[in-house]
């Protein structure tokens, strides 16, 4: 891994040595390709560069925000690489709508979005979804982190893993700018663990047209958390053309990610024990997780007429991962026990979208017609292995015992060395829009369906039978509409569905048996409800909305699985962003979430919250340039999450907690190259709190939060 730092310094002299060749393009050439509903082109940042002027809107492609009918945020690679991000998930800790947690018994990331769960796997790149890595997604494959508040099975089409109730991400490569860039940095952070990348890009031709990009990076050695190794390499190559007429796209990218005695997730047996030392780790020396994902994307779209755009999109993933894992149940003293469980992935995915989007006019009244098509094609081979359940391990939370790795043979499902395929997914769908413009372009109203279609197939681990599946079709509406008095008020409102596969009926409850067992249910509907006014005066700018989503489930009810329950969460959103005076720059906002079980079995939880979902979320991020040294720039940030329900019952909750981060950073001309050093402080005052509860439907486990973390890091761009 050590090697791979060295490889980034070499690539950077490569780059170096043939600046000289490079075409650059005027800044207004790139801007004459920037197309409203463009399926490649990206928004210019706004003002203050930490966020864009819009984003990708699903079918519609991107479009500004004002004129864009739901909440997107979409957040820069410049303020990822200011604060030292590592990953999707350190920046979206500046939205104040989402939370960061984990996967349930391993290490991936999921993100909580107006209360519910999106996988790391159910976010899409550069629009096509299944085709980014599962368990983690590094910062230097990404020019933007789109975020999408809402239900989108309308304008994405349902996620391949069954999530995205609330929202949606959509993250999009790196794109070489204008001007030629060579950069080298390194770094390192508490615990020693060091980081060294280098990114580089050229366009090329007369006016510019042909780009390429290319990115290494890695990490190498101990954390934060105490005796937990991490290596990280990551690789990634992107090339655009952006002509008059045709646009087109294509990224490969490669991550392969180790961690040894990664900290697990803990399952409190009754009440929640005290969080231990945030730098601590309980984690079994010999446990592990491991992954190596291949993925990549191609977008083309083509201007048949001024009038009329086509475009294709595909994208594929080959991913591999290996995980010994032993996750501890714990006691109110803090006594853990726990088993040994071994499981090995091997992912191969396929999607693709097309479409067409027509602009018309009848009368005094504007069209944008959309047409489109999608596929995801999923199949994945498992395997697993657990040690003994009737005789598990002890440990404590606060004083951890290490102890040998029992054997993982008590039950098992498969080969590890050689897994079989135990799920097939199928996802089809096809959709169709009009975007109506009324009053000079003041009223916009959007009418849209998606017919969709799912099919999942189950195997049996060791034989590879079918066990059968799942199979159902349905479509989800969509209307929405949009005011703009003037070019700084836009108010919107919508009514919008979410999609998830429906649920098999089991053949016993209780020990009764179930009259309908196999019946598969028709796909749970998501409906919601929202509106808001959006406010931009140049320098910054801000939304404010009121949501109500309401999600069905299923339970057994006089003997039959039906879909009988429901959730709702509704609530109020704020987020601000911009650069209202020279030198400050604003970023966060805050979340109301009033969520309630309004059908249970048998009506007993009723009127209760869901696990992991706090009252309320806030976020305050604030930058500034001192003015009495130059190239100086400090920031300060603030992470507030309320108190959130640990078990069904409501009787048990997490405290509320804030974090602190400070940041710093210095730009410098040193031999005639512009050089950034740059400092950050993560959990300043080290403090001690479990950050999540849950995160997986029905689960409580907790996630301890991150230590106090010092990163430095210094860039040099040749």
């Amino acid at each position: 891994m050590r090697f791979a730092l060295l490889a980034s310094a070499a690539m950077g002299l490569v780059f170096a040595a043939g600046a000289a060749s490079a075409q650059e393009a005027p800044a207004d050439e790139v801007d004459a390709v920037i197309i409203t509903g463009s399926q490649v082109a990206l928004p210019g940042a706004y003002e203050g560069g930490q966020v864009a002027r819009g984003g990708r809107v699903g079918l519609f492609g991107a479009l500004d925000t004002m004129d864009t009918p739901f909440s997107v945020t979409a957040y820069t690679e410049e303020l990822a690489r200011n604060q030292l991000a590592d990953g999707v998930g350190d920046i979206l800790q500046n939205d104040p709508v989402v939370r960061v947690a984990k996967g349930f018994g391993n290490f991936q990331e999921l993100y909580v979005i107006r209360g519910f769960p999106v996988y790391s796997d159910d976010m899409t790149y550069n629009g096509v979804y299944g085709i980014l890595p599962r368990q983690f997604v590094a910062a230097e494959f990404l020019e933007r982190v789109e975020v999408f508040h809402g239900a989108t099975a309308f304008l994405n089409g349902a996620a391949p893993g069954g999530s995205g109730v609330g929202g949606a991400f959509n993250l999009v490569p790196k794109r070489a700018p204008d001007e030629a860039l060579t950069r080298l940095t390194a770094g390192i952070e508490t615990g020693g663990a060091l980081y060294g990348a280098f990114d580089g890009a050229r366009r090329f031709g007369p006016d510019g047209d042909v780009g390429v990009r290319f990115n290494l990076a890695a990490r190498d050695g101990e954390t934060s958390v105490e005796d937990q190794e991490r290596n990280l390499l990551v690789g990634a190559l992107g090339v655009d053309y952006r002509g008059m007429r045709f646009r087109f796209s294509a990224d490969v990218g490669l991550q392969d990610n180790r961690i040894d005695a990664p900290r697990p997730s803990v399952t409190p047996n009754s009440t929640i024990p005290r969080a231990p030392s945030a730098d601590g780790n309980f984690a079994q020396p010999w446990t592990y997780t491991d992954e190596r994902q291949l993925f990549g994307v191609a977008r083309a779209e083509f201007d048949a007429t001024d009038d009329l755009s086509l475009w294709f999109a595909v994208g594929g993933r080959n991913g591999r991962e290996r995980n010994v894992l032993a996750n501890p149940n714990a006691n109110p003293d803090g006594s853990l026990t726990a088993y040994r469980f071994d499981n090995a992935r091997e992912d191969n995915i396929l999607s693709a979208d097309a479409g067409l989007r027509w602009e018309i006019e009848t009368g005094p009244v504007g069209h944008r017609l959309v047409a489109s098509v999608s596929s995801v094609n999923l199949e994945s081979a498992n395997a697993y292995a657990f040690s003994s359940f009737l005789t598990p391990f002890a440990s404590d939370l606060y004083d951890p015992v290490d102890v040998p790795a029992p054997a993982a043979t008590f039950f098992t499902g498969g080969v590890l060395k050689n897994p079989k395929v135990t799920e097939r997914v199928e996802n089809r769908s096809f959709a169709v829009a009009d975007m109506l413009s009324f009053l000079d372009d003041t009223v916009l109203l959007t009418l849209g369906a998606r017919w969709q279609e799912i099919d999942t197939t189950t195997y049996d681990y060791n034989t590879g039978a079918s066990f059968g599946g799942y199979k159902g079709d349905t479509i989800t509406p969509a209307v929405a509409v949009v005011y703009k008095p003037s070019d700084k008020v836009s108010f919107y409102a919508n009514y919008a569905e979410a999609l998830i596969p429906g649920q098999i009926a089991p053949a016993t409850s209780g020990g009764v048996p179930v009259t309908n067992a196999g019946e598969v249910l028709d796909p749970f509907k998501g409906q919601q409800v929202e509106a808001g006014v959006k406010y931009d005066s140049g320098r910054f700018g801000g939304t404010a909305s009121v949501f109500s989503i309401t999600l069905p489930s299923a339970y057994v009810q006089n003997n039959r699985f039906d879909t009988n329950g429901e959730q709702r969460n509704q609530g109020i959103e704020l987020t601000v962003f911009g650069e209202p005076v020279d030198g400050v720059r604003i970023l966060g906002g805050a979340t109301w979430i009033d969520a309630e079980l309004t059908k249970t079995q048998g009506g007993t939880l009723n009127g209760k919250r869901p696990i992991g979902v706090p009252e309320w979320q806030f976020n305050a991020n604030l930058e500034y340039d001192l003015p009495f040294l130059d190239g100086l720039t400090v920031d300060g940030r603030v992470v507030y999450t309320g108190e959130q329900p640990a078990n069904a019952a409501n009787t048990v909750n997490l405290d509320s907690w804030t974090r602190l981060d400070l940041g710093a950073r210095y730009r410098v001309t040193i031999a005639d190259k512009p050089v950034t050093f740059r400092a950050r402080i993560e959990n300043l005052t080290d403090e001690n709190y479990w950050a999540s509860s849950g995160g997986y439907p029905g689960a409580n486990y907790l996630v301890l939060g991150g230590p106090r973390t010092v990163s430095l890091t210094a860039s040099v761009d040749f």
